[in-house]
């Protein structure tokens, strides 16, 4: 496992954005843990999401696209701080872009999209923070595409819960099932194997986060949920 992974890992636990405990997601299952992008707060804190987002992504993607989408509301200040941290690694200039919840009827910039405009011919990589279940997808896609004639590199997530999707065929997971429905390319900075094969019996940032116990309510959450 490449070094910023692990690095990744224990900074998703030292920011207590990667909880374990007792939690009902958005889709209804009871999980025994639960990831809440929403907890990075910091300025540290965000020019170090940023790095591992900008890192994954070169690894996953190389340097051929022009432009981070970013779906309203996370998604948002995931793409600005890659945008940032991608020129500050690689000095490449790419460009952020998210949708507006709600349309703006005025000003100069009306509209549903956010910061730059996306052209015919602009290639996007879309960001956001964890994929349970893919249904996120339903949406997002359909704004990048009805933008104009533009070409989806690829999905990154902090996150790959290794779960099924939509379809409820336990033979890939959502991220693979979002991959064959739309078209392109995803990837996560890490996936849960690897956090749970760093995590395990590990003491991390003065305890261990996945004991025995919790390893097991783990791996039953996954005979539920899982791909088989």
């Amino acid at each position: 496992m490449e070094s910023y992974k692990s690095e990744f890992i224990e900074f998703m636990v030292e920011a207590d954005v990667l909880k374990f405990g007792d939690f009902t997601l958005k889709s209804g299952r009871k999980s025994p843990f639960f990831m809440n992008a929403g907890a990075y707060v910091t300025g540290s804190q965000l020019m170090r999401l940023g790095e591992y987002y900008a890192k994954a992504i070169h690894d996953a993607y190389g340097e051929d696209f022009d432009v981070l989408f970013g779906p309203a509301y996370k998604g948002i200040p995931l793409a600005v701080i890659t945008a940032e941290a991608f020129y500050r690694l690689y000095g490449k200039e790419v460009r952020y872009c998210s949708n507006r919840k709600e349309e703006k009827d005025h000003g100069a910039d009306k509209g549903g999209i956010l910061g730059y405009k996306i052209q015919d011919g602009d290639r996007v990589v879309m960001i956001e923070d964890v994929t349970t279940s893919g249904k996120s997808m339903e949406e997002t896609v359909p704004i990048v595409r009805a933008q104009g004639d533009v070409t989806i590199v690829g999905l990154m997530v902090s996150l790959n819960r290794q779960e099924f999707g939509l379809s409820g065929d336990r033979s890939k997971t959502a991220l693979d099932e979002v991959a064959e429905t739309y078209g392109f390319k995803t990837a996560a900075i890490v996936s849960m194997d690897e956090v749970v094969e760093h995590l395990w019996n590990r003491e991390c940032q003065g305890r261990v986060v996945i004991d025995d116990e919790m390893k097991s309510r783990i791996d039953a959450y996954y005979k539920e949920y899982g791909v088989q």
